[in-house]
């Protein structure tokens, strides 16, 4: 009876210290660095100016159906985003924010004074400031890689820097299908912009099947 008494007490010991091994363990992966909280809270509402600008210019230019299917895109993305806030117990800055609100100051005066003026004359110009927002979504999303040091959270930032790519494709081919044509802007490396977009478009978190295009010219929104 006493030797059963021990072994039992002995296996509280063990589960005891696994727990709160365990716990600490835990805690110690999910504790971000004040870099790391502050790129989420930036991301999640310069995902948002994507959106808002998108779903402003589709307005505007509603036989432009790049925007509204990009607006779209930029939900998930903020969605994406809101999740990672709530696992970490970040407050939401864009909680309550109506389209073109946002808490970032900086992020406030690049959409009331350069983006959304830029866009407004004309439909062409609309789509270059499109092309501008995914540039730099991708130079940010890029840099907070840089700086994160967990996986899962590179893994969400991952696929948004695919749907970059994939959003500045179909910017360009519609601006080239107006007669246009894009310059890469000076924050980036210009030959990695031209080799994006020389390349196809992207299967983001998913295997494309071989020789398989995946967006068929449906997520284009192409000028006929």
């Amino acid at each position: 009876m006493r030797s059963r008494t021990i072994s039992m007490l002995f296996m509280a010991m063990l589960l005891t210290f696994g727990t709160l091994h365990y716990s600490a363990a835990y805690s110690a992966a999910v504790t971000l660095s004040p870099e790391e909280e502050a790129d989420l809270l930036f991301m999640r509402e310069e995902e948002k100016l994507a959106r808002d600008v998108y779903l402003t210019f589709y307005e505007l230019y509603a036989d432009l159906t790049v925007f509204s299917n990009i607006a779209s895109s930029e939900q998930s993305h903020m969605d994406a985003m809101l999740k990672l806030l709530k696992k970490y117990k970040l407050d939401d800055p864009a909680a309550g924010n109506e389209i073109g609100e946002f808490d970032d100051d900086t992020l406030q005066t690049l959409y009331d004074d350069t983006l959304i003026p830029w866009g407004e004359q004309s439909g062409l110009d609309a789509l270059q400031v499109g092309a501008l927002i995914e540039e730099k979504d991708m130079v940010d999303i890029q840099a907070a890689i840089d700086r994160s040091q967990q996986g899962h959270i590179d893994a969400v930032y991952a696929t948004l820097l695919c749907g970059s790519r994939n959003h500045l494709r179909s910017f360009v081919q519609n601006i080239e299908a107006l007669g246009g044509y894009y310059i890469p802007q000076d924050f980036s490396d210009p030959a990695q912009i031209n080799e994006i977009l020389a390349s196809p478009m992207e299967k983001c978190g998913k295997k494309a099947p071989p020789g398989r295009n995946v967006c068929k010219g449906k997520c284009l929104g192409l000028m006929k």
